[in-house]
């Protein structure tokens, strides 16, 4: 029997008829063969078979962040033919995305790079293998998200309700794993495109001494350890504006740890329009970014370069105002005489 025949046998099913097959499967079982080494594989056909995303922070915002799980599901679901695996690269323990040994080792025919730092090392790594890139959510973007317009309507809506004692709850400026307040100084230096276009879209309507708390990443119980600290400043804010949703949820139960009601003691706004938003209670007034199109539109541009295609044209995912039941309002109480 030929060596192309059981090739076939692996490879081309469709190329034999299903008794002959079955006959070399059967020789293949009692030799111990498991058929062809998928490294051995990939070096004749010079492709991989997969799709590897850059991630910032550990594997577990991949699952934990539901912002990022839409739209990894549908990025996923863009770009599995059935032939194809998608790899999450982790980031390294220090932050900034994975190490440059890990883009080193990776086994893929195009990389995504979502949401790293600016000039992130692995970015230069990825192009020094030569390898085709698309770039989410940070400057040079293939795709990214209208943020800044998101943030200043967010902003606008406290504004217009007459809100002037306000507080900010960030995403991450650097990726060193801080937790506290905003200075100045840390947010002149800031490291992620995301943070620094919605703080500007935010810090364009506010006033100027408007208190910022910097989260490490979205979890709600850093929402809520944030608004607790902003809402023990005085004056004490009437509203939040919260870089994601997870964030305003954890919020909302920091006002109820010290009594305050939402909306009718405090404001608070998210940002992404995830499930849990129109969930929570009170459903959460919110910036909605189309997490779907956005996976959708990244796997396309994963697929055009796989494909030995141009890029397309770079796209931005518009923004709108959702609001619901968490903003209204200053209280009676809190308004100028």
């Amino acid at each position: 029997m030929s060596r192309a025949t059981v090739s076939n046998a692996y490879n081309r099913p469709d190329q034999l008829s299903e008794r002959l097959r079955a006959e070399i499967m059967s020789a293949a079982a009692r030799l111990g063969y498991a058929g062809p080494d998928p490294i051995a594989r990939s070096l004749a056909t010079q492709r991989a078979g997969a799709v590897a995303v850059m991630l910032d922070r550990g594997l577990s915002a991949a699952f934990s962040d539901p912002a990022l799980s839409i739209m990894l599901d549908t990025l996923a679901s863009t770009v599995d033919t059935g032939e194809r695996s998608l790899v999450l690269m982790p980031g390294s323990p220090q932050g900034g995305g994975p190490t440059t040994a890990a883009v080193a080792r990776v086994h893929a025919d195009v990389v995504i790079a979502y949401s790293l730092p600016d000039n992130a090392p692995a970015l230069t790594a990825v192009r020094e293998r030569g390898l085709p890139l698309v770039v989410v959510d940070q400057p040079g973007a293939d795709i990214r998200v209208a943020d800044r317009e998101g943030a200043s309507l967010a902003a606008r809506h406290v504004m217009d309700l007459g809100h002037r004692d306000i507080g900010i709850i960030s995403l991450d400026i650097s990726p060193d794993g801080h937790n506290g307040p905003a200075s100045p100084q840390r947010i002149n230096t800031a490291q992620f495109q995301v943070t620094v276009e919605r703080l500007t879209g935010y810090l364009d309507h506010v006033p100027p001494s408007t208190p910022i708390w910097e989260a490490s990443d979205s979890r709600r119980e850093l929402g809520r350890e944030a608004a607790a600290w902003l809402l023990a400043q005085s004056p004490r804010p009437t509203a939040l504006l919260c870089m994601s949703d997870e964030l305003a949820i954890g919020a909302i139960r920091a006002a109820r740890d010290i009594d305050l009601e939402v909306p009718g003691d405090l404001t608070i706004v998210g940002f992404d329009d995830t499930p849990a938003a129109a969930w929570a209670d009170p459903p959460l007034t919110t910036i909605r970014q189309d997490l779907l199109e956005k996976g959708r539109q990244t796997g396309e541009q994963a697929l055009r370069l796989l494909d030995g295609r141009p890029p397309a044209e770079p796209v931005t995912i518009p923004v709108t105002l959702v609001a619901r039941a968490s903003s209204a309002g200053v209280p009676a109480r809190r308004l100028p005489r």
